[in-house]
């Protein structure tokens, strides 16, 4: 399976994002990909950096619907799956962070809702989205089986695990990263999360300053050991196409069956609820 990662910059309307979206298609298509993903909000301002806004709700759209159609008919012509991520407005009042899945022939194979809803400084998510309801999809695709951890969702190893248990061979983390605290782990946490649960992790970040918020780029790949395969600049738009031997899976579960080794049975403690405190 061979993946892009666009590293994008939102432009002034949305309708400019999606062309330019477009062409970035075209080129990891003539590149060889069989499978590209976008950023966090890759083709709007990213709002949830603007406090309880609700202008930003008109951004909003169902799915499938205007965009996501865009997208299939590209996708389709160019025989690429293809993951965005967008505002989806589910129904009167309900919102959330949706990246839809589309196959290579166009079809929407379905759709995962971000689960974890950050509030952070310049991450006024809280108020736009609602806690995901999709649960933990992986895709059948025509590339291979993948699965989605949008944004947040990646700093949640039980979101990681469940993925791998329902057979992603890929999973692909759309998301709008600033915190300079991040920095520090952008890398180190995948690639942990990777050898974990043995499978192929692509991130793909926005670039660019916009607003308060400076996205550092950087996006990348990790294979099943843990090693970095691809890393994208931290000043520029572009695509980054990694290639991923979906063999190496297999391999690597041979070698150290973590997966088969999981006490289940024993994780109780882990569903029982929130509180630190005993």
């Amino acid at each position: 399976m061979r993946i892009a990662l666009a590293q994008f910059t939102a432009e002034s309307t949305r309708q400019d994002s999606v062309e330019k979206a477009f062409g970035m298609m075209e080129q990891a298509a003539q590149d060889g990909a069989d499978v590209i993903c976008f950023p966090e909000m890759a083709f709007d301002v990213f709002f949830p950096q603007f406090r309880a806004d609700r202008q930003y709700f008109a951004l909003a759209e169902p799915i499938p619907g205007p965009l996501v159609e865009q997208f299939q008919a590209k996708a389709r012509a160019l025989g690429l799956v293809t993951v965005i991520n967008l505002f989806e407005r589910a129904a009167p009042g309900e919102y959330y962070d949706c990246s839809p899945v589309i196959d290579a022939d166009g079809r929407l194979l379905g759709k995962s809702r971000m689960m974890h809803i950050a509030e952070l400084p310049r991450y006024n998510e809280k108020y736009y989205y609602w806690e995901g309801n999709t649960g933990y999809p992986v895709s059948l695709t025509r590339a291979g089986r993948i699965g989605i951890a949008i944004c947040y969702d990646r700093h949640y190893p039980e979101h990681v695990r469940a993925l791998a248990l329902q057979g992603a061979q890929v999973m692909l983390v759309p998301t709008a990263t600033s915190l300079p605290e991040l920095g520090a782990i952008w890398e180190l946490e995948m690639q942990a999360a990777a050898v974990a649960n043995q499978m192929f992790i692509g991130v793909a970040n926005r670039i660019g300053r916009e607003g308060d918020l400076t996205f550092f780029g950087s996006s990348f790949a990790v294979n099943p050991k843990g090693e970095v395969i691809g890393r994208a600049s931290n000043d520029r738009e572009e695509i980054l196409c990694v290639d991923c031997d979906l063999r190496l899976i297999e391999e690597m579960r041979q070698r150290l069956p973590f997966l088969r080794d999981r006490r289940p049975e024993t994780y109780g403690m882990l569903c029982e609820g929130k509180s630190l405190s005993r």
